[in-house]
């Protein structure tokens, strides 16, 4: 049984989930789970590798496997912290309407959970399949970093009254490390010390990742 299931069994508890690519998985995103988990008092935070990314060219991102065994690594250090294959093992494009459902229905049915991503991708809640069902669901926590501007947030609570009800803001400063900046800078031959989890870093050298040999 999902330890998950046992804790909401035994009374209410509040559940974070991190969605991504994690390609790889970085400090910014440990720090902004664990900023999370702090801010809003959450009992666990579960990390879920997206399988097939609807929005991504899949020839442009990792395995699956090799995403999933990375997360694995970096959160392995903080019991509070579970990684989720949820979206590994799907042999379709993963939607975070069908994610939530999953968790409020079945792994975390009675639980209070909050869906943890960037304001980038927040801003555009209103594209999101069944967006209006997925803020029944549950609440958001947008991370961002200070100065960012959120006047496309504005935006959108005007078409959608209330929305900032269940969208709360987190401010993570050092939030300028990205997937994107390691990718190049393995592929540049640069250091990524610091930058990821001692061992996803070599993990990364040991497969040999996102360089061009």
């Amino acid at each position: 049984m999902s330890p998950l299931i046992r804790s909401c069994k035994a009374g209410q508890v509040n559940i974070g989930i991190m969605g991504g690519t994690f390609d790889p998985i970085h400090i910014g995103h440990l720090v902004s789970a664990e900023g999370a988990r702090q801010r809003f008092a959450l009992d666990y935070v579960v990390f879920v590798p997206a399988g097939l990314p609807p929005h991504k060219e899949m020839s442009k991102v990792s395995a699956p496997e090799h995403r999933y065994l990375m997360t694995t690594l970096a959160v392995m250090s903080n019991p509070a912290f579970f990684v989720s294959r949820l979206e590994v093992d799907r042999d379709e494009p993963s939607y975070t309407i069908d994610t939530v459902r999953h968790f409020s229905r079945q792994e975390a049915a009675g639980a209070n959970l909050y869906f943890i991503t960037g304001v980038d991708a927040i801003i555009d809640i209103l594209t999101w399949k069944d967006y209006a069902e997925l803020l029944e669901l549950c609440d958001f926590i947008a991370v961002t970093r200070l100065g960012y501007s959120l006047k496309r947030l504005e935006e959108a609570q005007k078409k959608m009254p209330g929305i900032m009800n269940k969208v709360h803001l987190l401010e993570i400063p050092a939030l300028a490390i990205s997937s994107t900046y390691i990718r190049e800078r393995v592929a540049t031959g640069k250091t990524i010390k610091y930058l990821t989890p001692e061992p996803v870093e070599q993990y990364i050298e040991k497969q040999r990742l996102y360089t061009a040999g």
